[in-house]
Parts: C-alpha cells; sequence; structure tokens
C-alpha cells in the first residue's frame, strides 16, 4: 500500500496523508467524500503501519491481516456485520483470518475496529494491503 493511512483518536473513519506542514498534517479521508482537514500537534495520529495485533509468538501487522481478510472475502467487504456480531461470530472470523490471535488479550473491540477499518479501505478503493514483493520474500525466507 503506497499511501500513508492514518487513524485519528477522537474522530472517526480513516485518513489518508496529504501533505505535513508546520505542526500540522493535512489528511483526506478514505471514502467517497474526500474531505480534507488539518490534524494538529494535539491529535493523537496513528499510522496503521505502525498497529499490529498480538498473537501466540510474535505480533502480525494490521496491513498483513488485512490481506488475509482480503484474502478471504475475495476483495470485497466483509460478510460479517460487526456491529450486530455477536462475540463467537467475531472470535470465529478472526481465527478464520488469523488463526494464532491471542485470544485474551485481542478484544471483541479490536475485532470490530479491524473490520471496520478494513471495510473503510475497500470501499475507498484499497484492495492490495501487502507489497507483492514483500509478500514473496517471506516464504523465501521461511524455507531456508
Amino acid at each position: 500500500m503506497q499511501d500513508t493511512i492514518l487513524a485519528i483518536s477522537g474522530k472517526p473513519g480513516l485518513y489518508r496523508l496529504i501533505s505535513q506542514g508546520r505542526g500540522m498534517l493535512i489528511v483526506e479521508t478514505v471514502g467517497a467524500d474526500k474531505k480534507r482537514l488539518p490534524a494538529g500537534a494535539r491529535d493523537r495520529v496513528t499510522s496503521l503501519n505502525d498497529v499490529s495485533m498480538y498473537t501466540n509468538e510474535d505480533d502480525k501487522p494490521l496491513m498483513e491481516i488485512f490481506q488475509s481478510i482480503a484474502d478471504k472475502e475475495n476483495g470485497q467487504p466483509t460478510s460479517i456485520d460487526y456491529k450486530k456480531a455477536s462475540k463467537q461470530e467475531l472470535a470465529d472470523f478472526m481465527a478464520s483470518v488469523l488463526p494464532d490471535y491471542d485470544r485474551d488479550r485481542v478484544h471483541d473491540s479490536d475485532i470490530k475496529k479491524l473490520i471496520q477499518w478494513y471495510n473503510i479501505l475497500v470501499n475507498g478503493g484499497y484492495t492490495k494491503f501487502v507489497d507483492e514483493s514483500e509478500a514473496a520474500a517471506e516464504p523465501a525466507e521461511a524455507a531456508e
């Protein structure tokens, strides 16, 4: 994914970094409306490239989990409605995309946020979450 996708604490949705100014970022909403707004120094901004989820061994980068969801859902929005899903449905969905996720440290709200963000990105036109060159390098390293 070439763009820098950001989550801003206290603001709904996801944002794409447009440019940087003095002490602020110019961001654009991911979605149809493409609304631009500033994110100041007081806003807690997090790049999705820096986010990972707990597994039983190492943490798994969020972009790799998004790619697993995209592979499972054929690049379409998820079939599960995160707002109405039961705890068991959320756990089953998470186990299908990340079988070794840490069931003690990954909460239902984390899974709901994951599904929500994935759907926002897919509806915004994002379908590739991991560079193919990076994905091709990983199996080669594992084979050695």
